[in-house]
């Protein structure tokens, strides 16, 4: 029997992202599964906020801090990927496409302020990472800005954003487990991506 198509919808955080699977027509989708996907290598807690890291080095010693936390992002977060994908495949679903939820896709070099600019460079480097590892196991990706996301998904899906916002609901309850802005969003996401493909 052929799976149904699924797709993927993380909301993506500092070092982790809140990762939701849907499977079936775009029409009348189905929540199979809700996890946290790590992104950061616990062993090495300064990879979940790695920029912090970087600003708290002085010379040349940044530089080498930088590359080598951003080689742990990037290990981390492709092993999460390929563990996760792996089992959803395992499972009998077709993963199709996924969709990442993010803060923002602001221009880390355009702000001023340090503090700041050091939580946009994080926020480019876990979504980047996240969509080079989902790329590399053949999986395409978009990636929706929170606040546009129930805007972007009304208009993909043809509902209003009140029934989107039910529908979302009502699709958590088929789940174990907490069910807030988090895991709505990535569902929200990964309906969309659903919907595109």
């Amino acid at each position: 029997m052929k799976a149904a198509p699924a797709a993927v919808g993380f909301r993506v955080k500092s070092g982790w992202a809140t990762g939701v699977l849907l499977a079936g027509p775009a029409s009348a989708p189905r929540a199979l599964d809700r996890r946290v996907v790590e992104l950061s290598d616990p062993a090495v807690p300064t990879s979940r906020q790695p920029y912090h890291a970087v600003m708290g080095a002085a010379g040349a010693a940044s530089r080498r801090v930088e590359e080598r936390l951003l080689r742990v992002v990037t290990g981390a977060t492709e092993r999460s990927i390929r563990e996760l994908l792996e089992r959803y495949r395992d499972a009998g679903h077709a993963i199709r496409a996924a969709a990442l939820v993010v803060g923002s896709v602001i221009d880390p070099a355009r702000i001023a302020n340090d503090h700041i600019r050091a939580h946009a460079l994080e926020g480019a480097l876990f979504r980047t990472a996240l969509a080079a590892a989902l790329d590399s196991q053949g999986v395409p990706c978009s990636v929706v800005v929170e606040r546009e996301a129930y805007v972007r998904a009304a208009a993909l899906l043809k509902r209003t954003e009140a029934q989107l916002r039910r529908a979302v609901t009502e699709l958590g309850r088929s789940l174990d487990g907490p069910w807030r802005a988090d895991e709505k969003t990535a569902t929200l996401a990964a309906w969309m991506a659903l919907r595109r493909r």
